[in-house]
């Protein structure tokens, strides 16, 4: 059983290691963190005698560019596009390999009056720049560590070691958990520090608010911006929602071909209309619209996908074969959107039982499900089918 973040981030600021572990397809391993405020000899030479791997030191790009240290290579070909700059030992150093001496380094880089004047170049400690957006853009040890850091309320500057058996191999889930067992340290996984994230900071910010008369009544719309993505969604609101009361929403996915060209291929079309009519009819109520095109593929991708249901596969089957995701969606944007406007209790227009499932795990709560289910054609009958069948909507066919 994995720990909680918020059990990593106590440690982490008590000066101790924790284990942090990846996906398992993606590098499959664990590695030891503590962070670079922290980095005694001891802990230093825990990482080495234990973890057996390369002791990095993922730092944000500000760190990076404060102490001058350029990428390792110009021309980055490692597969996870691992952001190695040049290494460095402090300039107090001897050999820069023992304990204490990578101890020194990495305390060094963290102190407010660092200068690249400090550091030799090249070195026995491996600098690594995150990406910004941490986690959220990169699901790598790198943006965890500085993620994690961040988190704890520490200089976003860390150490990390990939954590190796006796015989050399890398160890795996099982391994790692006999590793917490053994040294007593807390073990999580970056899936879990994405989704702590997710619930826990504000990552979708309103940036303006407009009236807008449409064919169904007058709106007043919201747009919105992710702080790392910078994708856009805008929200619909009509009525005031923010007394407490169970709102009538629905989240909709953009798809260019329903919405805008009429497509038959779904039903997309007609069920933004038929949100906005309900809405309007109930004279309260939030559409958000998402920009999800595709479940999530993005536009090209979904024309791809059309192209291999031309010849005969589902939905389903053709993102499969694109080696894509069935659906790629999001929906924690869509709580932080409900969160800024006052809405907390929906009364929730879908028939996907992911989007109400997911939606409660954020925390809001769905006082009940609305089917919004249009006439169905002979063009979106099979589509509507595997989503039935497939996908376990809610549908009577």
């Amino acid at each position: 059983m994995f720990d909680k973040i918020e059990d990593l981030l106590e440690d982490l600021k008590q000066g101790k290691n924790v284990i942090i572990v990846d996906d398992e397809d993606r590098e499959n391993e664990g590695d030891f963190v503590c962070a670079a405020e922290f980095a005694t000899p001891e802990n230093v030479n825990f990482m080495a005698k234990y973890a057996r791997g390369l002791i990095c030191m993922p730092m944000t790009k500000e760190y990076t560019k404060k102490l001058g240290l350029p990428q390792m290579s110009s021309l980055n070909t490692d597969e996870h596009t691992t952001a190695f700059t040049i290494s460095i030992d402090h300039a107090d150093t001897t050999t820069g390999i023992s304990a204490g001496e990578r101890s020194l380094t990495a305390m060094k880089t963290v102190e407010e009056g660092a200068t690249p004047n400090d550091f030799k170049r090249p070195g026995h400690m491996f600098p690594l720049e995150a990406v910004e957006g941490g986690v959220l853009a990169r699901n790598g040890h790198t943006e965890a560590t500085v993620d994690l850091m961040r988190l704890s309320g520490l200089k976003p500057v860390g150490l990390c070691c990939e954590i190796m058996n006796d015989d050399g191999s890398m160890a795996r889930r099982d391994d790692l958990f006999k590793v917490a067992e053994e040294h007593d340290l807390k073990i999580g996984t970056i899936t879990d520090l994405i989704e702590y994230r997710k619930a826990n900071e504000e990552l979708i910010v309103r940036e303006s608010k407009a009236k807008l008369p449409t064919k169904y009544g007058e709106f007043d719309i919201y747009a919105y911006e992710h702080k790392f993505t910078g994708e856009h969604h805008v929200a619909l609101v009509k009525g005031d929602v923010s007394d407490g009361e169970p709102v009538l929403c629905r989240i909709h996915s953009e798809c260019l071909t329903g919405d805008v060209f009429g497509s038959k291929k779904c039903d997309c079309g007609e069920q933004l209309e038929t949100a906005l009519e309900k809405i309007a009819e109930e004279g309260r109520g939030v559409l958000v619209y998402m920009r999800q095109e595709g479940r999530g593929i993005g536009l090209v991708n979904k024309i791809k996908a059309y192209a291999l249901q031309d010849q005969g596969h589902d939905t389903i089957e053709a993102n499969l074969l694109l080696g894509l995701p069935v659906d790629a969606r999001e929906y924690y944007e869509c709580k932080q959107i409900f969160d800024d406007l006052g809405v907390s209790r929906l009364n929730l227009m879908t028939n996907n039982p992911i989007k109400i499932s997911t939606l409660d795990k954020y925390g809001l709560k769905i006082e009940n499900r609305i089917p919004i289910q249009t006439k169905i054609t002979d063009e979106d009958r099979d589509y509507l089918a595997t989503k039935k069948n497939k996908m376990g909507h809610y549908l009577d066919l």
